[in-house]
C-alpha cells in the first residue's frame, strides 16, 4: 500500500495528544469521542483518537496519525457551527454506553 505525501509545513515537536479534542468534540458529539477508534487512510493504523497528534496553530485543530503523519481529522469551530472533516479516517468506531 502506498502512502500519501506528507505535508512538511508543520513542526513535529509542537503537537499535543488527541485528548485535547475532548472539549471541542464534546460540543458536536454526545459521547467522549477521544475513546473512539479511528483507522488512518494513509497507513491503516488503528487506535483511539486520544493517540493522534493534534496541532492547533491553524484556524482550527488538525489531528495527524502518529505513525505516518497523515491528516486524520480537522475541526474548525465558528460562532454558530462546527466543521468536522474526517477524510483521513477510514472509519470511526464510537463506543456506546450499555442501554
Amino acid at each position: 500500500m502506498s502512502t500519501l505525501p506528507v505535508d512538511e509545513s508543520y513542526d513535529d515537536d509542537t503537537y499535543q495528544d488527541g485528548n485535547v479534542l475532548a472539549g471541542p468534540l464534546s460540543e458536536v458529539f454526545a459521547v467522549d469521542v477521544t475513546a473512539a477508534v479511528s483507522s488512518c487512510t494513509g497507513c491503516g493504523s488503528s487506535g483511539p483518537l486520544a493517540r493522534l497528534r493534534v496541532y492547533g496553530k491553524a484556524p482550527g485543530l488538525v489531528a495527524r496519525c502518529p505513525d505516518c503523519a497523515q491528516v486524520v481529522l480537522r475541526l474548525v469551530r465558528g460562532p454558530d457551527a462546527a466543521w468536522l472533516d474526517l477524510r483521513g479516517t477510514v472509519c470511526l468506531r464510537i463506543p456506546l454506553a450499555d442501554g
